[in-house]
């Protein structure tokens, strides 16, 4: 008598739950691959919206973490019907956004389609699980055009000022005429790319990224960093558009217009990071002093009576 290796039924749990994932992964792919080719070709081409790929793959790289803890916490638990509202909104959002070429709507309907899925397979546990991943998608979003023109040009406008007031202070031949700066013989236009909307929020999503990654117990610490990721942007800004200034002042027009400006668009996010963590630091430092003040306090009343 011969004893025979029976195949576990966990692995033919798994393999059947994964089948209707793969089905839908499959229907996404025919609806988004022309949708997204569209982007390489087009804006995510361009400086402006050049960060759009790399939120994408970000986003897909956060949901992959959360994909185990997602099946975990969604084992037991039942599909909402929310889900249906959800999921045929995006389907509406898509036809409209294909049909009319809108990308607001076809690129946005993404997230409504993936969040009415998850509704609808896995329930609000497996939502909760990955809220983050579908939120951070929503930096890839291209935003309509007079909505980015209307306020680009305030914040162009902001960052020269500050910008042409820092270098004066400091010395420099430098004079302002809206968003031109001329430095000695130099005249350079703040460009979009140098301090528009679009860098703003791509900013923000690196300041969101680093929350989610180093995840703080406190929630005062989170709300304060997550609201000063603004100002942070701004420095970052200001200080990308001053470097670029110098660089002309020092080396030339073709300096600061050829390699030199791709790599000050990498200072800028270096800046921005640096700018986050000595933020953290300061914050923690802070409530750390906050809290050994309130011990020693508490510690000193000991054993005192009225």
């Amino acid at each position: 008598m011969t004893a025979t290796a029976s195949v576990p039924a966990a692995n033919t749990t798994t393999r059947a739950d994964l089948a209707p994932w793969l089905i839908v992964a499959l229907g996404l792919a025919i609806m988004y691959v022309p949708t997204f080719s569209n982007l390489i070709s087009g804006i995510w081409g361009t400086d402006q919206q050049g960060h759009g790929p790399i939120v994408f793959g970000i986003a897909c790289w956060l949901a992959w973490k959360k994909w185990r803890p997602m099946w975990e916490a969604s084992e037991n638990k039942s599909p909402s019907a929310l889900g249906w509202p959800v999921f045929l909104t995006g389907l509406l959002l898509y036809v409209l956004g294909r049909s009319q070429a809108i990308l607001l709507f076809e690129v946005g309907s993404l997230i409504w389609l993936l969040t009415g899925i998850l509704l609808l397979t896995r329930g609000s546990s497996a939502l909760k699980a990955q809220w983050f991943a579908l939120f951070f998608m929503l930096f890839m979003v291209p935003l309509p055009g007079p909505v980015v023109d209307a306020l680009t040009m305030p914040m162009k406008m902001a960052v020269s000022y500050v910008a042409e007031s820092i270098l004066y202070g400091a010395g420099y031949p430098i004079a302002r005429s809206g968003v031109i700066l001329q430095i000695g013989q130099y005249k350079l236009l703040v460009a979009d790319a140098c301090a528009g909307l679009h860098t703003l929020f791509t900013l923000e999503a690196l300041g969101l990224l680093y929350l989610n990654i180093v995840r703080h117990d406190s929630l005062v610490r989170n709300v304060t960093l997550g609201i000063l990721i603004v100002p942070i942007s701004f420095s970052a800004n200001v200080i990308r558009v001053m470097a670029l200034t110098l660089i002309t002042y020092y080396f030339g027009d073709e300096a600061g217009q050829g390699f030199l400006h791709g790599f000050a668009g990498m200072v800028l996010f270096v800046t921005a990071l640096l700018l986050i963590i000595a933020v953290d630091s300061t914050l923690q430092a802070l409530m750390r002093t906050g809290r050994s003040g309130r011990k020693h306090e508490e510690s000193g009343t000991v054993g005192v009576r009225p």
